[in-house]
């Protein structure tokens, strides 16, 4: 069932995703006069195909979904009847063709902000940054940190989720900064602590970053009562409930949500025998943790959240919620960010700052597709604008065969006055796929390494 479920968040997300995509690279070469022979979801053989409009441009759905394209009249692919010559897309200006090759990216980039535009407009309850004891050792603990601290702001910015603490704390760590991080502790007292990151190393970055730092979500002694049980998970297989008491695990008591949980990490893919308490009644159930990575260990997991006191909620999530103008305008900078972020992680693997195992290829994106599908619509929404922002800055990159590529082929035509001679785009394609080849390469055998080391 979650395979199922796995695979169909999967084709759902990259559907989308491409129809966005292509469909930004449609509208443009519309508004400038391009005739638009083919717009295709996929690659290779048609499984099916529809023509509409005065131009009778095909609508395809191909065999393989890792792509599509937008086909347009073009002289330099087929002969072009001499009527049709005005409508051809290498007759454009060369400002027209960059703007429907760059409206393709651009589409993904609107996506994502609509998205959490939307997402922000409708409210969503967030965990307060507020931090755990730290470990004995840790950056978090040599800073000056302590439990029951609320992180209130980082350098310039304003934190206010736990969420919003991750984000500023990776972005530090990858630029190794030192951090001002203003914080209200247990007494009420504002401090102002220093946050050095600069001693930080790649697998630092790449791993649970806040865990190595000593960073960890405060959260009150919870009661083991299940609030949520996922669909299609080991929990649900095994027949648990929400509502459900675990009053033990293979025997030993278990008396908090923490002592549960820790039993359960212990034992990935090893049967752990809970004794329920279901409504008065004591049920025995066997369950099997799923294996899964985190912070380079293996530890095993269930698929259940707990069930919060109302007594507790307020202390433990934030609702945020914002008007239309400024949800957009921090959709706009949230968008922004992840961006820039994301060029600055290519950066640093290109120069061996940052390893290349960070690559993700089909396999890890639809394994995040199905984990986020099973959390719920908002956290399937967040994966899809996530997503959209990685694919339109991998499509801006100056690689040929990429989007990118032929902006710098336009951009090089800007300057010199003429078009790059067909000699030297011969040449850009064979070296753009061969950078394509080697990074779907590692980024399959990253695939294939996460898949079998969980």
């Amino acid at each position: 069932m979650m395979l199922l479920q796995t695979i169909a968040a999967f084709i759902v997300a990259l559907g989308v995703l491409i129809v966005v995509h292509e469909f930004g690279h449609y509208l443009v070469a519309r508004w400038c006069g391009v005739k638009v022979l083919r717009f295709s979801v996929g690659f290779g053989r048609p499984l099916a195909v529809l023509r509409s409009g005065p131009d009778r441009t095909e609508w395809v759905l191909s065999a393989i979904p890792f792509g599509g394209y937008v086909k347009m009249l073009d002289e330099r692919e087929a002969p072009v009847e001499p009527a049709e010559l005005p409508r051809a897309f290498n007759r454009k200006s060369v400002w027209r063709r960059f703007a429907i090759v760059m409206a393709g990216p651009l589409f993904n980039f609107v996506f994502a902000i609509l998205v959490y535009a939307g997402l922000y407009m409708h409210g969503m309850p967030e965990a307060r940054p507020v931090i755990a004891e730290p470990v004995a050792g840790s950056v978090a603990r040599i800073a000056g940190f302590h439990g029951g601290d609320t992180v209130r702001r980082i350098d310039d910015h304003v934190v206010g989720t736990w969420q919003e603490l991750r984000w500023r704390l990776l972005q530090g760590a990858l630029q190794r900064q030192v951090l001002s991080v203003e914080v209200l502790n247990a007494k009420q007292q504002v401090t102002i602590l220093r946050l050095d990151l600069t001693g930080l190393s790649g697998d630092d970055v790449e791993s649970d970053m806040l865990e190595r730092l000593g960073f960890r979500l405060h959260r009150p002694h919870l009661p083991p009562v299940l609030g949520k049980v996922v669909a299609g998970s080991a929990a649900e297989k095994a027949g648990l409930r929400p509502g459900d008491r675990v009053e033990a695990s293979d025997g030993q008591p278990v008396s908090t949500w923490d002592a549960l949980v820790q039993a359960i990490r212990d034992k990935p893919e090893q049967p752990i025998r809970l004794t329920v308490n279901r409504a008065g009644q004591r049920v025995l159930l066997e369950v099997t943790p799923e294996a899964a990575n985190s912070g380079g260990q293996r530890i095993g997991r269930i698929g259940v959240a707990p069930e919060v006191p109302a007594e507790h909620a307020d202390r433990i999530f934030v609702q945020v919620k914002y008007g239309l103008i400024e949800s957009l305008g921090k959709s706009i900078e949230k968008t922004y960010d992840i961006s820039v972020f994301s060029l600055k992680m290519l950066g640093k693997m290109l120069v061996g700052e940052v390893s290349l195992k960070h690559l993700s290829g089909p396999v890890t994106i639809a394994d995040f597709a199905g984990q986020s599908a099973q959390l719920g619509w908002v956290s399937y929404l967040t994966f899809l604008a996530l997503i959209s922002i990685s694919l339109g800055v991998l499509n801006l990159l100056p690689v040929p065969m990429l989007d990118g590529g032929h902006l710098m082929y336009y951009c090089a035509e800007i300057l010199k006055g003429s078009p790059v001679s067909e000699r030297v785009m011969e040449l850009g394609q064979r070296v753009g796929l061969a950078l394509l080849l080697v990074m779907m390469a590692f980024a399959f055998y990253n695939d294939l390494n996460r898949l079998f080391s969980s």
